[in-house]
């Protein structure tokens, strides 16, 4: 059986959150600065290009392994 403490560190959120932050990194910048660009003027799929590209590599990284 798992600790209380090892159980906390792998649930989807937290392991979203480490992935969002170490192995899809480039892509959410890119995403980042194309949200940064546009925010005077945000469209509808203004930047989808680059939001698929983060939401596939979250999908990617999140595969079932919890």
């Amino acid at each position: 059986m798992q600790s209380a403490k090892t159980q906390a560190t792998n649930t989807p959120l937290r392991q979203l959150a480490l992935h969002s932050t170490t192995t899809c990194s480039s892509h959410a910048t890119a995403y980042g600065k194309c949200i940064f660009a546009a925010y005077t003027d945000v469209r509808k799929d203004s930047c989808k290009q680059e939001f698929e590209k983060f939401g596939q590599c979250l999908r990617e990284a999140m595969k079932r392994k919890w």
